[in-house]
């Protein structure tokens, strides 16, 4: 829902040593300029198409992890370090990960919250699956 998430996601990657994957959106690289606040080159993949580029990923080998409320999701401790190459997918803020993405998944992952909001910043819970996947934590 904002911009600026992509900055701190583009940041999260660095520090993991992960790429960042955007669709080719018109406002994304703008999003990525305005919030990235690395002083080198960072490793972005642009998408013009995220289902097609998601489904050449698992067709490569690539584990699909997703971050999303499901009844078959594991919690968030219970996400082993990838010991693969994996691919993380985040939704949107308000409606969450695409029905076409969905169906990619090989994995779901939920953060559990104690709360009474249903879900974190896309950025702040990306930034949690990214350092568990890694792991750093």
């Amino acid at each position: 829902m904002h911009g600026a998430n992509l900055g701190t996601l583009l940041r999260t990657c660095d520090a993991v040593g992960a790429c960042l994957a955007v669709p080719r959106f018109g406002w994304v690289d703008e999003a990525i300029v305005r919030g990235n606040t690395l002083r080198r080159p960072s490793c972005i993949h642009r998408a013009g198409d995220p289902a097609g580029w998601l489904r050449a990923q698992k067709d490569g080998g690539a584990h699909i992890v997703g971050v999303e409320l499901a009844d078959e999701a594991i919690r968030l401790a219970e996400l082993p370090t990838a010991s693969r190459r994996t691919v993380m997918v985040l939704g949107h803020e308000a409606t969450g990960i695409p029905p076409e993405a969905l169906d990619l998944l090989d994995t779901a992952v939920e953060i559990p919250m104690l709360g009474t909001g249903e879900s974190l910043n896309v950025a702040v819970a990306g930034s949690l699956v990214l350092y568990k996947l890694a792991g750093l934590i």
